[in-house]
């Protein structure tokens, strides 16, 4: 599988639920860094941490939570993913819409970093905070 392969079979494995499938794209070592000021932002580690803090998280606190691709970038040894997330605030009933990029670096088939770059204003903006 090229690099990008191995991250679009990921962004499936995640999106179907199909956590065995996620962690097996993933290094054991798994560095997933999510924007300081994103609900639940934080760096994660190892794919269970990710399946737990983040795919889990969001869907405790969003409706529809989702990330719309528009673009896919190879460039080396890492994927650049381009889209929007949207979603509606479970306690606020506010939605949002925000630009997004993904920064996904693979090793040896497999990914050991992912980086979030999007506008967390518009995210709060639903929060109501």
């Amino acid at each position: 599988m090229t690099n990008l392969e191995t991250v679009q079979e990921m962004y499936r494995s995640f999106r179907s639920g199909n956590y065995d499938a996620f962690r097996a794209l993933c290094t054991p070592d798994l560095e997933w860094i999510q924007m300081p000021g994103f609900p639940g932002g934080a760096t994660w580690r190892g794919p269970q941490a990710v399946i737990e803090g983040v795919f889990q998280g969001n869907d405790g606190r969003w409706e529809g939570f989702g990330f719309d691709i528009s673009e896919w970038l190879e460039a080396g040894a890492s994927v650049v993913v381009v889209g929007t997330y949207h979603g509606t605030h479970r306690l606020s009933g506010k939605s949002f819409t925000a630009a997004t990029v993904h920064l996904c670096d693979v090793r040896e088939g497999r990914v050991w970093r992912f980086r979030q770059f999007t506008d967390t204003k518009a995210i709060w903006d639903a929060v109501g905070a």
